[in-house]
């Protein structure tokens, strides 16, 4: 019951605002469109604000979800403007000043979506050199990538991007820390993106673990044979020894509740570095304690779009970048994708090239 009255008390605080952004546009509108049908206005305001709820229906109702993906970036930064458009309304008086409050205010909407888009699909390399003990003489290469959303918005050409970016880095190995898919691989399949990541050349393999998105796309084993074909390795509550220089620990994403400690998975010889990849950076004491070298996670995005970041910011002992905490390097990528809308204000894609040195132990 406490279910049911929550979802119901959620969607008429939704409605609500909905039909407030929907009755702010209508009256700029008619502003310079005397003419216009309020009731055909209102059937259409309300298909596009619940388009992406439309769009979980089924496949063939992917440009629903497309719409809705825009709607949600235009739902957060309408509820910011729109209100104080309307304070600036209330001190005009003629028609005249309305449209030009409101044309303002769609100008800022334009300028946010072309920003927005632009820091979303032109990723950049943040590099990390840090160092662990251990008994290799060779610094080691990793490139790092995280929360790709595979899918329609952040698609072939996108991972393409990724794919050309780390093989001009030439990294000993490339580690993908989670929501390599937005939920469903189906669109990695049917779009080639095999093909794409395939192409990845570092010398001692790819690796990577699951996000909460692909257990909310429920085709777990699909997905993990689709990235086995493009050369991934998924790790599940795994540990593996790679090329005799450090140990590899895969998480399952805590959206499992049954995943293993990390305690369970620490290796039994610990003269060697041990690097740990679980999506989420909930938990910072516990690798900390356990001797963990360098842990990675994604997940947060960095809040994706501004202010976001503030709401990250208090779930997460880290949300973003690099800290080191007693003896254990930590770092939270902002991930190479999006989720939603593609657009990140206040956030950039991105992927990390760590460089791993190595000191003998003391």
């Amino acid at each position: 019951m406490k279910v049911v009255m929550g979802i119901g008390s959620t969607l008429l605080i939704y409605t609500a605002l909905v039909a407030y952004l929907g009755w702010a546009t209508y009256v700029w509108f008619t502003s310079f469109i005397e003419s216009m049908n309020p009731w055909l206005f209102a059937i259409l305001w309300l298909v596009i604000a619940y388009s992406y709820v439309i769009g979980r229906i089924g496949h063939k109702w992917l440009g629903f979800t497309v719409l809705g993906s825009y709607w949600f970036a235009f739902l957060q930064y309408a509820l910011l403007l729109i209100p104080l458009a309307n304070i600036a309304a209330l001190l005009v008086e003629t028609k005249n000043d309305v449209f030009f409050i409101g044309l303002a205010t769609a100008l800022i909407l334009l300028v946010i979506f072309i920003v927005g888009t632009y820091f979303a699909y032109s990723p950049v390399v943040r590099e990390l050199e840090l160092t662990v003990e251990g008994q290799d003489s060779e610094p080691l290469h990793l490139v790092i990538g995280s929360d790709f959303h595979l899918g329609f918005l952040s698609g072939k050409r996108h991972l393409r991007r990724f794919v050309d970016m780390t093989n001009a880095l030439d990294p000993d190995v490339v580690l993908l820390a989670g929501d390599l898919v937005d939920d469903d691989p189906v669109w990695y399949a049917r779009y080639g993106m095999s093909e794409v990541m395939e192409q990845l050349r570092p010398s001692l393999g790819i690796y990577g673990v699951l996000g909460n998105h692909e257990y909310y796309g429920k085709k777990i084993p699909l997905l993990v044979k689709l990235m086995e074909k493009s050369g991934v390795k998924i790790l599940k509550d795994e540990t593996v020894l790679v090329a005799d220089r450090f140990y590899l620990t895969g998480r399952e994403d805590r959206t499992n509740n049954n995943r293993l400690s990390l305690a369970q998975l620490k290796p039994e010889e610990n003269k060697l570095p041990w690097i740990v990849m679980d999506h989420t950076p909930g938990d910072l004491k516990t690798p900390s304690e356990l001797g963990v070298d360098f842990h990675l996670s994604g997940h947060t995005h960095k809040g994706q779009m501004w202010p976001n970041h503030l709401l990250t910011k208090r779930m997460f002992e880290v949300d973003y970048g690099y800290r080191l905490v007693r003896g254990t390097h930590f770092l939270v990528s902002s991930g190479f994708g999006f989720w939603g809308p593609p657009l990140r204000i206040g956030s950039r894609s991105e992927l990390w090239s760590v460089t791993m040195n190595f000191r003998s132990p003391t």
